[in-house]
């Protein structure tokens, strides 16, 4: 029978086997220790104690920690005015429809044929008195509309309460640091009065770069709230042309060309002092891309901190901003306010809220043709009413005719022997 030799190992082989396994074990429990200390050391949020709970749980099979990836560097602004292209709105993504904006009563056909009537021109008409308090009681009959100074057939009085869409547009430079508190209190009074079908976003802007949608369309007031908590003071040239002109564009776009959507009166609210120091935009572009755009703006001016001496032959600074938000609010039909004190922002907030809501809408079908692309001035008229009480119709001043829209009225040839010419002493 064969024996089998056994060799002992000698002192020295054991001691290297034994120090081998204990540098192989460091170096396994080294990057378990590290990511315990660095997960130690960083602020937790609200997702980690989920994240913890899951790892106290005993697990069959244990997968291997990912290394994160690389933080990057976000892109640097580009000024506009510097590469000659035109200003972009930086947004987020669009939110989806809220649930409030639908009406789960309204039945749907889905092989209904819905008809548009591009004819037809809407204004949605403000009236007041000369305290520019609002009057409710106007009837169909007292409204009078005339168009490029020809008067026009009403088709439909309303006051039926429609949604709103509209965007929140502060100024965030360093000329609104006493008041941005104050603003973002004002603008949440603002969020908490919308009503179910209202939909609103939130922009900051300071330069042409630097215009920023802070949130997008959306009903959720918790998430306007939060936007508007977000807002911060930097240093920058203001640019509130190129702010309007971006917001007023977005505005417009929304729900475009739906027509259960076509009576939806949309608008922006304006928080700044008014300065433009050096927007991409000019004046007369801003007014041109206004009469396209059915959006009414309103304004809220904080221009007292502003210059009021004249130069030699040029206005003030404070009379400029004033000159250009003016004409914003009473070209689009909306309506600015200049508050001297921070107390009266609740009410300027409230005011707007209603000034909003308190609305006619006007429809009507041209008479005579306007030319796709031609603006077509428009004046709105009211009775007086009773004991000679003045009343004003506030609009906008005008829209760009559309591609089959302002279609004359079919004219019917005069039967054999008859004459299209009217008798002696009639119109």
């Amino acid at each position: 029978m064969r024996r089998s030799e056994f060799t002992a190992p000698s002192k020295g082989a054991r001691l290297a086997s034994a120090l081998f396994v204990l540098t192989a074990l460091a170096a396994s429990l080294a990057p378990v220790s590290g990511a315990r200390r660095q997960q130690q050391g960083r602020p937790r949020r609200a997702g980690d104690a989920v994240s913890s709970a899951a790892q106290t749980q005993p697990s069959r099979q244990q997968t291997p920690t990912p290394t994160p990836a690389p933080a990057q560097t976000p892109a640097p602004s580009v000024d506009p005015r510097q590469t000659g292209a035109p200003p972009k709105l930086r947004t987020q993504p669009t939110a989806e429809p809220d649930a409030q904006t639908e009406d789960p009563n309204q039945e749907v056909d889905p092989d209904e044929i819905v008809t548009i009537d591009t004819s037809l021109v809407n204004l949605h008409v403000r009236v007041v008195d000369r305290n520019n308090r609002p009057i409710n009681d106007v009837s169909n009959e007292e409204f009078r509309v005339f168009e490029n100074g020809v008067q026009q057939k009403v088709e439909f009085v309303t006051r039926e309460e429609v949604p709103i869409t509209y965007g929140l547009v502060v100024d965030n430079s360093g000329s609104l640091r006493s008041q941005i508190g104050q603003v973002v209190e004002a603008g949440k009074t603002i969020v908490a009065s919308n009503k179910p079908g209202d939909e609103a976003f939130v922009v900051r802007f300071i330069a042409s770069e630097d215009i920023k949608i802070m949130q997008d369309f959306t009903a959720d007031k918790q998430m306007l709230g939060d936007a508007l908590d977000d807002m911060f003071i930097e240093g920058g040239q203001t640019a509130v042309i190129d702010a309007v002109y971006l917001a007023a564009e977005h505005t417009s776009e929304r729900r475009k060309g739906d027509p259960v959507e076509d009576k939806r009166r949309r608008a922006l609210i304006l928080v700044t002092d008014g300065e433009d120091r050096n927007s991409f935009y000019k004046q007369e572009q801003l007014w041109e891309a206004l009469k396209e755009q059915d959006v009414q703006i309103f304004v809220i001016g904080f221009v007292n901190e502003l210059e009021k001496e004249r130069g030699f032959i040029s206005k003030s600074k404070r009379q400029k901003a004033v000159d250009l938000l003016d004409k914003m609010a009473k070209e689009t039909g909306g309506r600015s306010f200049y508050p001297t004190s921070l107390s009266e922002l609740p009410s300027i907030a409230e005011q707007i809220t209603k000034d909003m809501r308190t609305q006619y809408v006007i429809s009507y079908r041209p008479a005579n043709a306007g030319r796709p692309g031609e603006f077509r001035p428009v004046r709105v008229a009211v009775n007086d009413g009773r004991g000679g009480e003045k009343r004003i119709a506030v609009t906008r001043t005008g829209y760009t005719a559309r591609p089959g829209q302002a279609a004359p009225p079919a004219q019917q040839k005069p039967a054999a022997g008859q004459s299209n010419r009217q008798p002696a002493g009639r119109p």
